[in-house]
């Protein structure tokens, strides 16, 4: 017990020091970013005095540091600011808006991705030096090195354009498709909940070719990894002591998956961090309207409130998903928790 309290004290200390390292670089990037917001919500015909009334209504002519304790004051209130464009300005309602659809497409990818991946690692890992160790990792090298971009077009080519089986790169509905009625923002999910079947059938083909292309680049690294873990615990002395009492395949494998599930564990919850941002090319492509698509586009018109709050919602996850990852590898691994606790 002793030994779990050091261990989450110091996991804390750690995320809150993060915490506030994330903020204040958000924060000083967007302030001394080299574009003026009040010129661009002003645009180009405006007036000096234009520009300095858009400027104080802003705050943008108050001290730095001044600024920054107002911003810390906003964010203790729930405020993540307001947006210079859009009829709701508020940053914290576009968030809760476009995040929904990004989750959704996450964790759909993500499943694919370790069902695909940990199918392959273990079959190149089991067969290990034979042909379908090869086969296997020839499939995995070719969608590593291929960029999800590549992959997009490749599937849409193929099972959109040629074959038409599925529907092309038009968003999470068609246009003739009446969306359901808002349950959790999830299109797939408020469909079911809403007992919609004809949207959730429509809202699942449109899903299938971006869900698929997240899902086979990841999974081919999720393949390189399991394969690597897996042939470590199958040539370990506990498996060599397994076989030689008689345990049937299976179940050494079986021991062998759960024996090499932390860097399993660790690669899933590194991915799920970044795929924040690194979802945008695919929502682009895909018309998906989904959070890293908003954030390319508050970007692109210097909508630097936006682009803040989700360089700060991406760094929050990301810290909360590796506080998590620490705890629940010290309950699979005791050694970790002792030996950080020392």
């Amino acid at each position: 017990m002793k030994a779990w309290a050091k261990f989450l004290s110091r996991r804390l200390l750690l995320m809150a020091a993060s915490l506030w390292f994330l903020i204040t670089v958000t924060f000083l990037l967007v302030t001394l970013a080299p574009s003026d917001p009040a010129r661009t919500i002003g645009g180009p015909y405006a007036t000096n005095d234009q520009i300095a009334e858009i400027s104080h209504r802003l705050g943008l002519d108050k001290p730095l540091l001044t600024r920054y304790f107002d911003y810390w004051s906003s964010l203790f209130h729930g405020s993540l600011g307001n947006s210079l464009f859009g009829a709701n300005p508020s940053v914290r309602d576009q968030i809760g808006k476009y995040l929904p659809s990004t989750i959704e497409l996450i964790i759909l990818s993500l499943l694919v991705a370790v069902v695909l991946g940990l199918l392959l690692g273990s079959v190149s890992a089991y067969f290990h030096r034979r042909w379908p160790d090869r086969a296997a990792s020839t499939v995995a090298g070719i969608f590593q090195s291929m960029p999800d971009f590549i992959v997009a077009v490749v599937l849409i080519y193929f099972l959109s354009y040629l074959t038409g089986a599925l529907p092309g790169p038009e968003g999470q509905l068609s246009i003739v498709t009446t969306p359901p009625p808002h349950r959790t923002g999830m299109v797939l999910l408020d469909s079911l909940l809403t007992g919609q079947w004809d949207t959730f059938h429509d809202a699942l083909m449109h899903a299938i070719l971006p869900v698929l292309t997240l899902g086979l680049v990841i999974a081919a690294v999720f393949a390189r990894i399991s394969r690597t873990a897996l042939r470590e615990a199958l040539e370990s002395d506990q498996t060599k002591f397994a076989r030689a009492c008689g345990l049937p395949e299976r179940q050494i494998l079986r021991y062998a998956l759960l024996t090499s599930r932390t860097p399993i564990l660790t690669y899933g919850a590194i991915v799920f961090g970044s795929l924040f941002g690194g979802t945008a090319i695919v929502e682009t492509i895909f018309n998906w309207n989904g959070l890293s698509q908003w954030a390319v586009q508050s970007m692109e018109r210097s909508d630097y409130p936006s682009a803040q709050g989700f360089v700060l919602l991406a760094g929050v996850v990301t810290l909360i998903v590796y506080v998590l990852l620490d705890v629940f590898t010290a309950i699979f691994d005791p050694r970790v928790r002792t030996e950080q606790a020392r």
